[in-house]
């Protein structure tokens, strides 16, 4: 099948009404591939758990194929990167999660796979002092982690005030979007976002035409979520958009943490909630943040490496571990391991497990793992 005509079902799917991130999985694991789900018949379809009678008419509508086709345009014309779930290309982090979109519209330069992501949120009114902080913070990992990539959602305050820090301080950078490639909101942000395509990239669930409504900001919060190895809050209310990410996080299994601030302050109020009610760990300095996450600064000096006759007894499933690992010096996600490795993941797990009684690798937070130094 041709590439184009590929994308038009993908996209299409994610069209139909009713039809959520985990259902449309569902139905193409049933049917067997995202084109069978538009070719099968009604009847078939509609004896799906969850589909019936209603949905299956709406799956074998011509309007949900026509406006598929019209974003394949769009699509084409922008050079803009689609992300199925089930291709390669698509983030490994947020293929974890259970919600996670079905297909993803790309524009930039950074692969959404590479190593380190750290989203960093908080309120639209930040303070003075919360930019500071926010700043001096990519400052400081600007230098121990400078192949860090900056997460966060281009709204106004915390999130801009990262993204632009981020490209001051030669850093990638990701703006994860409420709306469709084919405008920028706010518009003020535009320079900026422009300048990270280049440094980083935009990414959003919403074609083209969707409009920056409300409940779609909600939305993405969960693919700022799922796309960080962790999350820090910098400045936040007792609730608001930058809390909902961190529960969010959580929930994923993602490292959280928040920036204190002073008691009776309206804008430390959700990361001193955060902190007191243990859904958040406090830093204060990027060498916080390595501590929590074992992660080594790169002005540090390596520490000694493991001596070759050490692989010497290996097996061959440990050989193909190590192989794979000793490419990744940061480490590797145990999700794209056994991708990579074609494994099962319930096999891979105990593989690692022994490995690391054998002192061979080491597991790091995230469900991240690479070859012990």
């Amino acid at each position: 099948m041709e590439k184009d005509e590929l994308l038009k079902y993908q996209i299409g799917i994610t069209l139909i009404k009713g039809i959520g991130p985990n259902l449309a999985k569902n139905l193409i694991a049933y049917v067997g591939s995202v084109e069978g789900v538009f070719r099968e018949k009604r009847q078939n379809l509609a004896k799906i758990p969850g589909i019936g009678e209603v949905l299956s008419n709406e799956i074998v509508s011509q309007d949900v194929q026509a406006r598929a086709e019209k974003e394949v345009n769009f699509v084409l014309k922008n050079n803009i990167l689609t992300m199925f779930y089930t291709e390669k290309s698509y983030p490994y982090r947020l293929k974890e999660c259970a919600d996670a979109p079905t297909m993803l519209y790309y524009k930039g330069e950074q692969n959404l796979n590479n190593s380190k992501f750290i989203g960093v949120v908080g309120t639209r009114k930040a303070t003075d002092n919360g930019k500071d902080i926010c700043r001096k913070l990519i400052q400081d990992l600007s230098s121990k982690l400078p192949n860090t990539t900056i997460v966060s959602g281009l709204a106004y305050g915390v999130d801009i005030c990262a993204h632009k820090a981020a490209i001051d301080f030669d850093m990638t950078t990701i703006g994860v979007l409420g709306h469709g490639l084919d405008r920028i909101y706010p518009a003020v942000h535009r320079a900026t976002a422009v300048k990270m395509v280049q440094r980083g990239g935009l990414v959003t669930e919403y074609m083209s035409e969707t409009n920056p409504d409300r409940q779609n900001f909600v939305q993405r919060n969960r693919i700022i979520a799922g796309l960080c190895d962790a999350l820090i809050v910098v400045e936040s209310a007792q609730s608001g958009g930058a809390l909902i990410t961190a529960e969010l996080a959580n929930d994923y299994n993602r490292d959280v943490f928040a920036v204190p601030g002073r008691v009776g302050d309206e804008w430390s109020a959700g990361c001193n909630k955060l902190i007191r009610e243990n859904k958040a760990s406090l830093i204060e300095s990027a060498d916080d943040l390595l501590r929590f996450m074992s992660w080594e600064s790169v002005d540090k000096p390596a520490g000694n490496t493991i001596q070759t006759s050490l692989f010497a007894d290996l097996t061959e499933p440990e050989e193909a571990i190590i192989s794979i690992l000793r490419q990744y010096s940061e480490g590797i996600n145990v999700n794209e391991l056994a991708i990579q490795l074609n494994i099962p993941f319930s096999k891979l797990s105990s593989q690692l497990l022994e490995m690391e009684f054998k002192g061979l690798v080491k597991c790091l937070p995230g469900g991240m793992y690479r070859v012990v130094k």
